[in-house]
């Protein structure tokens, strides 16, 4: 799940908030009625109200700007049916969260239903809480918007009956859907004494009331179908009565669920934490303070220590300045080190103290302790810039919508510098006087002065830096707050940057200086604060100087620890020291670009240090650091993980080294100075922060393909979370899902009156009777002329009115038997011949004298490639899942039926004569299959559904064997045994891109797995064959398999067992690995000659030379299960599945194109924009993977 970071003013009463064992009150509720300023439902059964969102709902892949509000315990994103079409008749047709649904009833004046929308900040927090407290392993989230809706005392729908109604039972429940612009949350909450009855009567009879979301219908091509239904209780009472008493949040009565996610969305999520906690924690969050707590009261911030709020005001609220600049207050829970050691830097040792724990860095390395990093070496910073700032006078913003901000610090001499990119020249020159925005960094680097120390080594990389600048004399003000994040994967320094405001106008073509300045700032426990007044030159064009000034305050707020070593000889206030600053904004690139150098030492500047460890002029490598000496002496240390005299420094591979260093089921990174241990597929780290345990994984059994749906062609299987699934019979079809029959759609009118209508499995078809002609559906006792017959019928009589003979020097075209124009024409009196096209149109160049005849392709008139026609060995594929495989000049297709080939079925798809097709790919989105040929060697593509073929490729190819298709980023990739290279391009063979091209020798079998952003290929060098990998874009090439390999011809992934299968012609084998895991189990030994490959399922289906033959193989019992040999016994090459619907699965090129401007290739974490080869003045733009 994505999680956005943002800071807030946190209440006082909110800041130990850890869930109790206690089941919720309704006192506990989130704040509703009339004092809470909300809206109440019509008394009565069945009503519904419409509430327009102020920000919008995600629910599921949907997003909804309103939704309907509903008598029966439930919200709607479309205008609900009436409640007998789903009372007792679940899932609904329509969107539906229900909290808890039945017919309930609010007529008796006793029963209410209330709601709002609400973002105050009391609420915010309050929704955060249940939701991160809920998804403790993810990112932060803080909502931006919520509804709150609460069904309070209502009871069941009865007839009418004489009293009031008082003695009758009642339910009292709570929804609240908190949302921010990337995804939505439900938190439920059920009242322990608000919990009366669990069923409805409905219809006669009793019915158990449901909670969970449904989707709804699903709108398809030609049928809707239902969507999936994610339910949180079963049909037993008990369940609906364990709503109050269990949880998956840590507290009895709260449920707590991620909805909707933008832009990918794969299933409802429940909460995390179905645990409880002991009875001596402390209570929920509630909007009632006890007057009676002494305000004074021990607040404890990062789990670490304790010690009084600086000060409180009326309402608990914690202030932290007079200033208008709002800050955030951290507050953690008390701990230990035995069960917080991973929360301390891999560099870093954990300590414990009477009130709390505290992480240290070792000697060696400075930082917080949670964040270490190495001394003297150098430190990057990445992220993204948005926000809205005016220039000048401007009505109209500059937006800045994720530019990528990088920045490199060499810390031993205290040099930082900055770049943001993708800066448009309205505004470009206009922010150079604003060094600052990279100072922070500098700031957090910068060369320490002996007793003083910079930024990063008292509070380390995560804290937040919010500024504001006053330009004078015209008093725009610009906001600046940045969030840092800590240090990522790669060693990098993570931030956030937004800016929302108004800069005075620097024009274009202007030089901006800054000269040196100081500025002090002042340290406490959790804030650290500067402020200070900063002149720049300005040198307009005609080169006139305008000297400006503006006036900086800053904010940086951090989480501390009371015995921390980095705060223990904290100094209350020091100066930076900057000078060298350089700005230069280049149009040409939209590129802006800060340097400056940075000290930080005593505010009195005291006596100026001589030893060039402190000026920073003492010619250390990069990656050293300067100690000093007596007076100006001073040596050169390499940083740690780095080895060398210190004058040149060489980084240290500990992966190499060490190949254990990271443990079973880890993988080691190396890095400059450093590694990084990974867990495998299925392994996260335990406990320990240290140690991979395998991950408990709910079976997906439509993945699995263990479910107890009927087969895939009448059934479709849904997967609803944790072990569980819904069975659906796909559109034509009736039953349970389990059992699913054909629906006769042969019914009066479907056809036209003179054609017979002829059922299928989960379709039909019409045909005009003898006599009729025409498609079924219209259909006429007069034969429709072709083109060719009309052109020849309308020449022939213009020519001669009064017979058929036409003059000399006329032209009348010749049909072939089913009305297609000859590929020959030729005119009779004259001698002429030309070659036509399938229209008729000269083909060009081809026009011979009397007596002689040019040799014209046959365009196939007869019978197009692909699609319906008259001949028996060429059709269409009919619906469901297919395998197609390529033999001499043909593609032929084998249907499934489960995983059985229906043999009988099998048929030609295509007819390509005289060419040598040696890999077939499927594209499921548009249903295309593509095909690698080396007779003239290209690539090309048809539809399965009718047309005609086309050639997509047919330049510098040599010899292309192996093809794969990216459905979700619209590439294919393939390999080259000639040009020894592997490549790709977008789907129509443009953007054309060598991604791999060294150390291959007869590359042949490559595969995608678009979800995960990974390829795989097989090279069969006989001296040294291998299977290796890499991210799409060709980066993290790694071999996978490299022993007791033969001749790895086919390759195979199984998206959902995640094996990755390879068949060898050499050893004789089918083995299998996970490609994370490193394991290696064979599935079948004695194959004679494999060389193509497919899964779908538990089956493999390979092609064998030898047998001539397609074999399927249980990949489970590692037997062979079946065998197709067409009519026609030749070699047999390539073979791909023909999914009946794309698998699932999305990658960051799925949604537009990854806001690439041409090539976007995904990667497990992200994407990369690429550029095509020779795409000089195109205006593209690459990028690396995440940013």
């Amino acid at each position: 799940m994505g999680r956005q970071q943002q800071g807030w003013l946190v209440c006082a009463s909110f800041l130990g908030f850890v869930a109790s064992v206690q089941s919720i009150t309704r006192g506990e509720l989130f704040p509703f009625g009339p004092s809470a300023r909300d809206q109440s439902l019509e008394a009565g059964n069945d009503l519904t109200r419409r509430l327009q969102l102020d920000k919008p709902l995600l629910f599921y892949d949907g997003t909804f700007d309103s939704i309907f509000i509903n008598t029966n315990g439930f919200v709607a994103t479309a205008e609900p049916t009436a409640e007998s079409t789903y009372l007792g008749n679940m899932p609904p047709k329509f969107g539906m969260i229900a909290a808890l649904q039945g017919d309930l009833d609010t007529s008796d004046g006793v029963g209410n239903v209330f709601f709002r929308q609400d973002s105050s900040p009391d609420v915010l927090i309050r929704a955060a809480q249940y939701i991160n407290g809920a998804f403790p392993e993810d990112d932060e989230v803080n909502p931006t918007n919520a509804v709150v809706i609460t069904w309070v005392d209502v009871a069941t729908h009865e007839p009418p009956s004489r009293g009031d109604g008082i003695d009758k039972k009642r339910n009292t429940f709570q929804l609240v859907i908190a949302s921010l612009e990337t995804a939505s949350y439900a938190i439920v909450l059920y009242a322990r004494d608000g919990m009366q009855f669990s069923a409805t009567p409905v219809q006669g009879s009793s019915a158990v009331m449901h909670a969970g979301f449904s989707k709804g219908l699903v709108r398809g091509f030609l049928y809707n179908t239902q969507g999936p239904y994610y339910r949180t209780s079963t049909d037993d009472e008990a369940s609906i009565r364990a709503l109050a008493e269990e949880t998956n949040s840590g507290k009895r009565g709260s449920w707590v669920y991620e909805i909707g996610t933008s832009p990918y969305f794969t299933n409802v999520a429940p909460g995390e934490v179905t645990d409880l906690p002991s009875e001596a924690t402390t209570q929920a969050p509630t909007e009632r303070v006890d007057e009676q707590t002494d305000a004074r009261r021990t607040v404890y911030t990062d789990g670490q220590n304790e010690q009084d709020p600086p000060y409180e005001t009326e309402g608990a609220q914690v202030e932290v300045d007079d200033t208008d600049i709002n800050v955030d207050v951290f507050s953690y829970k008390l701990g230990t080190c035995a069960n917080n050691q991973n929360k301390c830097s891999q560099f870093g040792d954990c300590k414990d103290h009477s009130s709390g724990y505290c992480c240290n860095c070792r000697p060696g390395f400075y930082g917080n302790g949670i964040q270490c990093v190495a001394e003297g070496k150098p430190q990057r910073m990445n992220g993204k810039v948005h926000g809205k700032v005016y220039v000048g006078d401007s009505a109209s913003p500059v937006e800045f919508t994720g530019n990528d901000l990088h920045s490199y610090v060499v810390v031993n001499d205290g040099r930082s510098y900055v770049a943001i990119s993708d800066i448009p020249d309205a505004i470009g020159p206009s922010l150079l006087p604003l060094s600052a925005l990279g100072g922070v960094i500098g700031w957090a680097f910068a060369l320490e002065q002996p007793g003083f120390k910079n930024g990063f080594s008292i509070i380390g990389g995560e804290f937040t830096r919010q500024a504001e600048v006053t330009f004078l004399p015209g008093n725009e003000k610009l906001a600046i707050r940045q969030e840092f994040k800590g240090i990522d994967e790669h060693d990098h320094l993570v931030v956030s940057t937004n800016l929302e405001g108004r800069v005075p106008e620097v024009p274009l073509g202007s030089t901006v200086k800054i000269g040196p300045y100081s500025e002090v700032y002042q340290y406490s426990n959790n804030m650290i604060t500067s402020s200070s007044t900063r002149a720049y030159e300005v040198t307009l064009p005609d080169g006139s100087t305008d000297t400006r000034t503006y006036q900086w305050r800053q904010t940086i707020t951090f989480q501390s620890c009371q015995h921390a070593e980095s705060l223990r000889d904290m100094k209350p206030t020091q100066m930076l020291s900057v000078d060298q600053v350089f700005v230069l904004y280049n149009a040409n690139n939209a590129l802006i670009r800060f340097a400056m150098s940075n000290k930080i030492g005593d505010i009195n500047g005291g006596q100026p240090e001589e030893n060039p460890c402190f000026t920073g002029r003492h010619g250390c490598d990069t990656n050293a650091v300067c100690r000093p000496g007596e007076g100006n002496h001073f040596t050169c240390e390499c940083a740690a993980g780095f080895n060398g005299d210190g004058r040149t420094c060489y980084d240290n591979d500990e992966c190499r080294e060490n190949p254990l260093i990271c443990g079973s089921h880890a993988i080691c990174n190396n890095q400059p100075g450093t590694f990084r241990c990974e867990c495998e597929d299925g392994y996260l780290f335990g406990d320990d922060g240290q140690t991979c345990v395998e991950v408990y994984r709910p079976v997906d059994a439509c993945e699995e393909g263990t479910h107890t749906c009927d087969i895939p062609e009448r059934a479709q299987c849904s997967y609803t979370g944790g072990s569980s699934y819904i069975c659906s019979c796909l559109p034509g079809f009736i039953g349970d899902g389990r059992v699913c029959q054909d629906i006769d759609e042969c019914q009066p009118g479907r056809c036209h009156q003179d054609a017979t209508c002829y059922n299928t499995q989960g379709s039909f078809t019409c045909e005009c009777r003898a006599g009729y002609y025409g498609d079924g559906f219209s259909c006429s006792s007069e034969r429709r002329k072709t083109r060719c017959q009309t052109h020849r019928d309308q020449s022939a009589a213009e020519s001669s009115p009064r017979g058929p003979r036409p003059p000399v020097g006329s032209f009348i075209p010749t049909c072939d038997e089913n009305g297609g124009y000859t590929p020959t024409q030729c005119q009779g009196s004259t001698g002429y011949c030309w070659c036509v096209d399938r229209n008729g149109q000269e083909i060009h160049g081809t026009r011979n004298g009397p007596g002689s005849t040019p040799m014209c392709i046959d365009h196939g008139s007869v019978s197009p490639p692909v699609g319906p026609t008259t001949r028996p060995d060429v059709n269409p594929l009919p619906q469901g899942t297919h395998l197609l495989f390529a033999q001499s000049g043909k593609i032929e297709h084998i249907p499934l039926e489960g995983y059985k080939m229906k043999k009988d079925g099998a048929k030609a798809v295509l007819h390509l004569p005289e060419k040598v097709i040696i890999g077939v790919a499927y594209d499921c989105v548009e249903k295309m299959v593509y095909w690698t040929e080396i007779t003239s060697p290209s690539i090309s593509k048809a539809s399965i559904q009718g047309g005609e073929p086309t050639t997509v490729i047919r330049s510098d190819l040599d010899s292309p064997e192996g093809i794969a298709i990216d459905h979700l980023g619209r590439t294919m990739f393939w390999t080259d045994s000639v040009r020894d290279h592997i490549e790709v391009a977008s789907l129509d063979g443009s953007q054309r891109r060598v991604i791999i091209d060294s150390d291959l020798v007869n590359p042949r079998a490559i595969i995608t797995d678009p979800p995960n952003g990974n390829l795989y290929w097989a090279d069969w060098n006989r001296d040294a064959p291998k299977i290796e990998t890499s991210y799409m874009d060709g980066s993290n090439r790694r071999v996978l398999i490299k022993d007791d390999l033969g001749l790895p011809n086919g390759l195979t992934y199984d998206s959902q067992s995640s094996l990755l299968c390879w068949a060898d012609a050499g050893t004789h084998k089918m083995e299998c690995t996970h490609p994370g895991h490193g394991d290696r189990r064979m599935v079948m030994e004695g194959l004679q000659y494999p060389f193509g490959m497919t899964s779908f399922g538990k089956n493999i289906y390979y092609t064998d030379w030898r047998r001539d033959a397609v074999v399927a193989v249980d990949r489970q019992s590692g037997k062979e299960s079946d065998e197709f040999q067409p009519q026609k016994r030749t070699k047999i090459y390539g073979i791909t599945t023909a999914y009946a619907q794309c698998p699932s699965g999305r990658n960051y090129c799925a949604v537009n194109n990854g806001d690439c401007t041409h090539l976007c290739l995904a990667t497990p974490n992200g994407r990369s924009c690429k550029c095509p080869r020779n795409a000089v003045g195109v205006g593209c733009v690459e990028r690396d993977s995440g940013y």
